[in-house]
């Protein structure tokens, strides 16, 4: 099976659509996959619902999507960077289910293990468990977190082999590798694209099973470096 695509926007053909539920790695700026996220603007679909920790920065990342009004609802942890995400959202313009940051992670890892649901101590005592099923378990209550599944992950690696097997880098292995495994269809940018059996077995994060289309685009963090310079110039 070949999984390697010549540019991100044919990595996504006939995969995105409409009203999907779709997850997105990275932290901030860091391990987004920027090139998928500009070819996913390009392609004009709408409605969507999106599983990311945040929602990079205005005009960067899934910013971009937020300004062009294809994102109807945000699963998300944090919204402090994002402008425009906090004045969509204070505006009643954009729906935003809060997830405190590890039982996102948690929802997202147990969609990929096959685990429907699982209980949680956080939350607790807050909205974040208002309408959801609580448990006493050893004395102590525990929220029923129910596990995510989104049609769609786009996620961002180091370096890939033709098999889909992924090494990611430092701190871009943040929500990432969960990411990957949950999407029932998986698409990988990469920097660096090798022969299968050319990565050592004990480097590989995320083993090739849970990737079906990879797209190379090198040296993204040059961008990113240009565009944090020019703010700070105030450009």
């Amino acid at each position: 099976m070949n999984k390697i695509f010549p540019s991100a926007a044919a990595a996504l053909q006939g995969v995105v659509a409409d009203g999907q539920l779709m997850a997105v790695g990275g932290f901030g700026l860091c391990g987004i996959p920027e090139a998928l996220i500009a070819a996913l603007r390009d392609t004009g679909v709408k409605n969507l619902t999106v599983i990311s920790n945040n929602a990079g920065v205005d005009g960067f990342g899934l910013g971009q999507l937020l300004e062009t009004r294809q994102i109807k609802k945000m699963i998300s942890s944090y919204v402090g960077e994002n402008k425009e995400f906090e004045r969509q959202y204070l505006a009643g313009e954009l729906e935003l289910e809060f997830t405190p940051q590890g039982t996102l992670a948690e929802k997202l890892r147990a969609g990929g293990a096959g685990i429907p649901a699982f209980f949680t101590r956080t939350g607790v005592g807050t909205m974040v468990a208002e309408g959801k099923e609580i448990r006493e378990f050893d004395g102590h209550s525990y929220v029923m977190e129910h596990a995510l599944n989104p049609e769609v992950a786009l996620v961002k690696a180091w370096k890939a082999d033709k098999s889909g097997n992924l090494v990611f880098r430092r701190t871009a292995r943040n929500f990432n590798p969960a990411c990957a495994m949950a999407g029932k269809t998986t698409i990988v940018e990469v920097e660096q694209l090798v022969e299968t059996g050319d990565i050592d077995p004990d480097a590989i994060h995320l083993p090739g099973i849970y990737v079906h289309r990879i797209v190379v685009n090198a040296n993204p963090e040059k961008r990113i470096e240009k565009r944090t310079i020019t703010e700070k110039k105030g450009a």
